[in-house]
This record gives structure tokens, sequence and C-alpha cells, in this order.
């Protein structure tokens, strides 16, 4: 079986999200003067994350826009009734202290170097095409991806099959001939398995439980080792890196 593309997520897959989220988080807090709250930056991004678990599901689920369920991130973090305006400009303070740490892991240039003459390249992210096309060009990687599809302009997020076949025909490619690379097991695991993805589990801190992606083969724990998977498809009777 050839693999003729790889789809990528973006955030702790190819951009270090959860360091930039809590160096920026915590200036931000600092400057709003909101630290008192919380016994430390840890427990007030802990209570962030929650938030924006809880908010993001109802955009996935169609209740709210992309842009509505940030401004009720910010409503709900802070306990206050703010107009749209509001929530909007203190996000917006908060983006530019988050944008200030971000930062590509130091092995995606090679990887994607190693891999640019063989395969296609495309991004699929549970985000706008707004926030991951501007963040891939100001990380320099935008003209690396034929093709970027988020979930904001999709109407359809990961795990959902959907989501992974709109990137394949967008490629125009069937999906046993695409890899999809990702960072959570289930989200962009499982996900792109069940879709008949390639798919490629990049495990960089051990966060999740290693069974936690029941059908995922490949699981890495550097992009060094992605071009070995793709180059020569494995999932037919060859051992698995998984575990």
């Amino acid at each position: 079986m050839t693999i003729r593309a790889v789809v990528w997520d973006v955030d702790d897959t190819l951009f270090d999200y959860t360091t930039a989220d809590r160096v920026g988080m915590g200036a931000h807090l600092a400057a709003e003067g909101l630290l008192d709250r919380y016994a430390g930056v840890t427990e007030a991004l802990a209570r962030w994350r929650e938030i924006t678990d809880a908010q993001w599901a109802r955009f996935s689920a169609g209740e709210v826009s992309f842009e509505q369920q940030r401004r009720d991130r910010v409503r709900v973090f802070l306990g206050e009734r703010l107009t749209d305006a509001e929530a909007d400009d203190w996000f917006g303070r908060y983006l530019r202290h988050y944008e200030t740490a971000w930062a590509l892991f130091p092995d995606v240039l090679p990887a994607l170097d190693a891999l640019a003459a063989s395969h296609r390249h495309a991004v699929l992210s549970n985000s706008s095409l707004t926030v991951q096309e501007y963040k891939l060009r100001a990380l320099g990687l935008r003209d690396r991806f034929e093709t970027v599809l988020c979930a904001a302009e999709l109407g359809v997020s990961k795990p959902a099959a959907g989501a992974f076949l709109a990137v394949c025909e967008a490629l125009e490619l069937p999906p046993h001939e695409v890899a999809y690379v990702g960072d959570h097991p289930e989200i962009d695991g499982r996900g792109a398995a069940e879709a008949g993805l390639l798919s490629v589990w990049i495990d960089r801190c051990g966060v999740y439980a290693r069974d936690a992606a029941g059908v995922v083969r490949h699981r890495i724990t550097t992009l060094a080792e992605l071009p070995a998977i793709v180059r020569a498809d494995t999932r037919f009777g060859a051992p698995s890196t998984f575990g």
C-alpha cells in the first residue's frame, strides 16, 4: 500500500501549543491582575482548558459559532457578563501574549524536509482557517502545504470521518493513500484510522494512556520516526510501533 500524502494536525503536532498557551496565559493573567484568583498559573490554565474543551464541544455540536465559543470561554473564565466586543478585546489581549511564545517543535522542519520530495502535504485542524492560516504563515510553514482545511469552515470536526474524508477529497486521493499525523489518540488517531487513513499518533510527552488509541497502529515519540512509516506502509502484517 503506497502512501502518497501526509495530512497534519497543527496544535501540539507541528506547533508547541501547550507551551505557548502556558507562557502566554501566564503573562496575560499577570498583566490583567487576575493571578491572585488562583493558586498559580497551573491552576488557572487548567481552568481555562476545561472551559475551552466544554465550549469547543458546543461548537462541534453545532450549538454556537466559532466566534461565540471563543467569547463564551472568556465569559465563563471571568464569571462576568461581557458584551461581544468586551469578550473579543479580552481574548485579543491574550492572543498578543500567546503569539509571542509561538514556536515549532524542533523535529518538524527535518521531518517536512525529509518528505518534501516524496509526499504531498496538507493540514486538517479543529480550528478556523483564519486562525491556522495566520499561524502557519507566522511560523514559516504555510507554503509547505497544498491545502489547509479547518472545522469551522468544513462544518464537521475531528474525530468525525467526514473531516478526514474532506481532506482526502481535496487531495483527490483515496483514504488508504493518505497518512494523518496528530497528537491526540482519539480525536486524531482513532478518528483517522476509522476513516480509513494510515493513522500516526505523535505521543511526545506520554500525556495519554498508551492503550487509549485502540485502533491506532503507529505510535511515535518523535517525527524523526515518520518517514520510515509513510515510505513503507506496514498497516498489514508488519510489526506495529504502537505500545
